[in-house]
């Protein structure tokens, strides 16, 4: 539930908070859901997969990190992948090749969805998001939701399979 910020986007991004990371959006904070195991898990082997390709196919992923949408607009996504060039910014400004949402038993779907619709709207062009309860892949696209067996990325030719991220 979004609180008022009483505090500006630069106040925001120079403060650190105590539990999970918050997001902004126009004066106001917006908490994000505590990870449970499987997430973390299925989190740390997304991560993992893109720093095994991180060399040979030029991939800078982070997790938890905060990204300027716009002024007064800041998301953190899971996990995002930039490629070919890593970004300068302490909070990159431009999209990212991909970002991954993972699930939460706790999230609203409508929520997670218009988070999704952000990323789509500021042209980041691989939107996923993985259900680590059900073990499921989705791929967000202008049509929708789309469940997929495994993500491929063609700009670099490699693909991630559930066994990639599912333990």
């Amino acid at each position: 539930m979004p609180t008022k910020a009483g505090l500006s986007e630069r106040e925001y991004l120079r403060t650190s908070f105590p539990d999970v990371d918050p997001e902004f959006r126009d004066g106001e904070i917006l908490g994000r859901s505590v990870p449970d195991l499987k997430h973390g898990t299925a989190q740390l082997m997304l991560g993992a997969f893109f720093v095994r390709h991180r060399n040979s196919h030029h991939l800078h992923a982070a997790s938890e990190t905060r990204l300027r949408l716009r002024p007064g607009r800041v998301v953190i996504p899971d996990v995002c992948v930039f490629w070919p060039d890593k970004p300068d910014a302490r909070y990159p400004d431009s999209p990212p090749l991909i970002v991954v949402e993972i699930l939460s038993r706790d999230d609203p779907m409508s929520q997670v969805r218009a988070k999704l619709l952000e990323y789509l709207d500021w042209g980041v062009p691989h939107i996923w998001l993985v259900d680590p309860e059900a073990r499921v892949l989705y791929e967000f696209r202008q049509d929708g939701l789309h469940e997929v067996v495994s993500y491929t990325i063609q700009e670099t030719g490699l693909e991630l399979n559930p066994a990639d991220i599912f333990d």
